[in-house]
Formats: C-alpha cells, sequence, structure tokens
C-alpha cells in the first residue's frame, strides 16, 4: 500500500473492520499491517498449543545401588530402570559407596556394567561410568529398540510321496484262485 499518514491507515483499517497492528516497531517509517488482531493472536496460540503436543517431555530418573546389593534387589532396580527406559526417560545410575568400599570401584563398575549389558537391547550409554568422590555415575537414555535379526524361513516340508502305498500292496501275496 505503500507509506501512509497514521490518520489515513487508521481510517482504512476501520472502514474494512479490521485493526492496525504494528509487525517491526524498530524500522524507520514504523511497517503496520491491517489485519483481525484477535484471529491473529488465536492462531498462533493454536500453533503453540500444537507444538507442545509434538514436543516430549524427557525427564531423568535416578537409581541408587549399593556395591554390596544381593541378586534379588539387583533384579527388582534393574526392572524398574528397564521400565523407565521403555517409557522415554533417561536414567541415571548411582553406585554409593561407604567407608572402605570406595577402594574397590571395581565393584560398582561391574554393577554398571550387568546393568548395561541388561538394557543393551532398548538403552544406549549417554555418560560413561566414572568416579564422583564416594558415588559411581552412569547415565543411560532411551535407545531405538533394535529388532531381532529376521531369520530366513525354513521352507516348508516336502509332502510325503504315495509311493509307499503301492509298493505295499505289491508285497501283499495275491489272492488263491483256486479257493
Amino acid at each position: 500500500m505503500g507509506i501512509k499518514p497514521l490518520p489515513e491507515a487508521l481510517g482504512m483499517a476501520r472502514a474494512l473492520g479490521l485493526d492496525l497492528v504494528e509487525v517491526a516497531d524498530k524500522a524507520s517509517p514504523p511497517v503496520c499491517r491491517i489485519m483481525d488482531y484477535g484471529k491473529y493472536k488465536y492462531e498462533a496460540a493454536q500453533r503453540a498449543k500444537e507444538s507442545r503436543k509434538k514436543s516430549t517431555n524427557i525427564s531423568v530418573k535416578e537409581m541408587k545401588y549399593r556395591p554390596k546389593i544381593s541378586g534379588g534387589d539387583f533384579d527388582t532396580k534393574t526392572r524398574k530402570v528397564e521400565k523407565f527406559l521403555q517409557e522415554g526417560h533417561k536414567v541415571k545410575i548411582t553406585i554409593m559407596f561407604r567407608g572402605r568400599e570406595v577402594t574397590h570401584p571395581e565393584l560398582g563398575r561391574k554393577i554398571l556394567d550387568d546393568i548395561a549389558e541388561r538394557v543393551e537391547e532398548y538403552a544406549r550409554v549417554e555418560a560413561y561410568p566414572r568416579l564422583d568422590g564416594r558415588n559411581m555415575t552412569m547415565v543411560l537414555g532411551p535407545g531405538a529398540a533394535k529388532k531381532p535379526a529376521k531369520r530366513p524361513e525354513a521352507p516348508p516340508p516336502a509332502p510325503i510321496a504315495d509311493d509307499a502305498a503301492p509298493a505295499a500292496a505289491e508285497t501283499t501275496p495275491p489272492a488263491d484262485p483256486a479257493a
């Protein structure tokens, strides 16, 4: 439309039943647009809502283990870690050392390796094990589930030939005509 004085631009907008909206205030002269401002705000809110709906919320869950954990407790906690990963959360695994246990970090490393091995089909290690003071931590992230390699299907078994039936008939003695 070109450059118009403010009163003339407002008059044009009112004549059309729309609003005069400033879209670039730092420009000289300021850039304005004639539009329905309520409709514009509504559509912007709908776009923002749609983008929020498509985004995923990944939170970090934490599971704490001890170097002297029993087998049952290990299994229970690891199943919970698997559940978190399947839900799409990241999981921070912490091995807590007490007293002189910290002198044997290989025990914690073995536990972390066992966990990583157990969940490797649907998780990946994002932060490898490292010792921070009295804690050893590792972060697992949800990974695309690896699909098992599809084995070629075995061909169906060949039908059994009916060669055996006539052979059996030939071995039976012929009926005695004199009888």
